[in-house]
């Protein structure tokens, strides 16, 4: 079973960057796509990107493109998330599990991402 740890979130100012990390246990975490979320408080969580099992291809959402960057590392079972020029928008507890249709059954505790104007 697959336990996810997400780390690196904090309070910054608009125009700011911030990178995630997701930790993950087991060892399926190298053949699963992986993806990021958000959610805000009374809304449903939201796909930010993915990465395929290998790295090689990624997807945004429009929200994020150009200013996040999807990555990961399978030697050390961890995915990334670089976050440039951070917007109040971007605000949100920031989960990853494996990409949509193939989620780990649990998720971990988030990180919470609080962008100031």
């Amino acid at each position: 079973q697959v336990q996810l740890v997400e780390s690196g979130g904090g309070l910054v100012q608009a125009g700011d960057s911030l990178r995630l990390s997701c930790a993950a246990s087991g060892s399926t975490f190298s053949r699963n796509e992986m993806g990021w979320y958000r959610q805000t408080p009374g809304k449903q969580r939201e796909l930010v990107a993915t990465i395929t099992s290998g790295g090689d291809s990624t997807n945004y959402a429009n929200s994020v493109k150009g200013r996040f960057t999807i990555s990961r590392d399978n030697a050390k079972k961890t995915m990334y998330l670089q976050m440039d020029s951070l917007k109040p928008e971007d605000t949100a507890v920031y989960y990853c599990n494996a990409a949509p249709g193939s989620y780990f059954g649990s998720w971990g505790q988030g990180t919470q991402v609080t962008v100031s104007s």
